[in-house]
């Protein structure tokens, strides 16, 4: 067992690494999926929002100031609270996939840069919701 344990913690670690790497800015959603997204929300999502997503008196943009709400959450709390809230006179009515499916939208109309995978609402709490690419690190120079 002894010999296990560093193989666990090294296997932790980089699970734990991995799941920190995700973020809004890997292009976690297809373009399809965002198309989909957009017949969901204007279907149920618009009449309140707007077409435009600019909002309106009573129901705020999601777009623009909408984003740094959920800056540096993971990407489920955005799906949490549409699908626990939205639409208004119906929460929780839609599909998993059509509030995936509307979260890719959103993400994709914020300028949230497309990828080659499919947004899945298992993975959602390991997105980070980044509004901007964090600063890469400086590299270190092997020879000093």
């Amino acid at each position: 067992m002894k010999t296990l344990l560093p193989v666990l913690i090294v296997i932790n670690l980089f699970a734990a690494g991995a799941a920190e790497a995700a973020s809004t800015m890997d292009g976690v959603y297809t373009d399809a999926q965002a198309q989909r997204g957009m017949e969901q929300y204007l279907q149920h999502c618009s009449i309140c929002h707007s077409a435009s997503l600019q909002g309106n008196n009573e129901s705020p943009p999601l777009v623009g100031r909408f984003m740094p709400d959920w800056a540096d959450a993971p990407l489920s709390d955005l799906y949490d609270y549409i699908n626990s809230a939205m639409p208004l006179d119906r929460p929780g009515s839609l599909s998993t996939a059509a509030y995936t499916d509307i979260v890719a939208y959103l993400l994709k109309v914020n300028g949230f840069p497309s990828g080659q995978t499919e947004l899945d609402s298992n993975t959602l709490q390991s997105i980070r919701f980044d509004i901007s690419r964090p600063p890469s690190r400086p590299r270190q120079s092997a020879t000093h």
